[in-house]
């Protein structure tokens, strides 16, 4: 999930936090999906007793846009995604050129599944304003999970041009040149991407398994290290530090690492397959 972008002039205690998707590019073995970096509103933002409170703003400030690109952006982060869609659509009727209300309303799209109504709202927000970093990011990963890399890529690349501090704009190209093995490149985006949000574990896990890619095992094994610290039950590190082992000649650490993998993700195949190649 990535941001739903609030108004600060109307709700003043809406905080933005880092979420953690997942990806891992397994050296030798399959890949897991990709999913983002995110950025993310406060879980409470989407509680029943705050909508509550943002429907009376919305009743005091009937003609206010940004009262309804917040209450919608509550409805997204509490599943309610036809409602909030009504709000940024609302949002939008007032503020033709509420930039932020229809790359929110692109968000929802995306969750709903129908990616061309998505990159049709990122594509009007950049119209509205074509510095919006966050927008080519979010429209690059709709790209990208289409298989339209080219296009996703172009959107990470005009994103960090513009001097972007989103984390999701390094980590996601960092991907996308990991899977193409220019894994250099790719390191360098994933340590960008970890100096702008240190306590995520994507990106060092994708650090990680470049530098597995590279035969650079104890900086690989560092990283995985560091995102299980980050968080104990992330399959795919876990996954990746079982390949480490293995390659370590360590079957029996392997083994109880493909193990955990597979604790928390009965259907993730690489796990699956290194516990059958390492079980005694």
């Amino acid at each position: 999930m990535e941001c739903f972008i609030g108004s600060y002039d109307v709700i003043k205690n809406i905080r933005r936090f880092l979420a953690v998707g997942s990806f891992a590019l397994l050296a030798a073995c399959a890949t897991s999906g990709p999913r983002e970096l995110a950025v993310d509103l406060d879980p409470a933002q989407g509680a029943s007793n705050n909508i509550g409170s943002l429907t009376r703003v919305v009743s005091a400030n009937p003609n206010s846009p940004q009262a309804y690109n917040v209450r919608g952006s509550a409805f997204g982060q509490a599943g309610k995604n036809r409602e909030a869609i009504a709000d940024f659509t609302k949002a939008i009727q007032l503020n033709p050129r509420f930039y932020q209300a229809y790359a929110n309303r692109a968000l929802i799209h995306r969750q709903n599944g129908d990616s061309a109504k998505a990159i049709q709202d990122y594509t009007q927000a950049l119209k509205i304003n074509p510095q919006y970093d966050d927008a080519y990011i979010g429209r690059g990963n709709v790209y990208r999970f289409n298989g339209r890399t080219q296009q996703a890529f172009r959107d990470y690349e005009r994103a960090i041009q513009l001097g972007t501090t989103n984390p999701r704009a390094y980590h996601s190209r960092g991907l996308m040149l990991q899977a193409n093995n220019q894994h250099d490149l790719a390191i360098q985006d994933f340590s960008s991407a970890i100096s702008l949000a240190p306590d995520a574990a994507e990106p060092y896990n994708g650090r990680g398994v470049s530098y597995i890619a590279t035969n650079d095992r104890d900086n690989a094994l560092s990283d995985i290290n560091k995102a299980l610290t980050l968080n104990n039950n992330y399959a795919e590190a876990w996954t990746n530090r079982g390949i480490i082992e293995e390659q370590q000649g360590d079957r029996k650490k392997a083994f109880k690492s493909y193990s955990r993998a597979v604790a928390l993700n009965r259907n993730y195949q690489p796990a699956k397959d290194g516990v059958n190649r390492t079980r005694t």
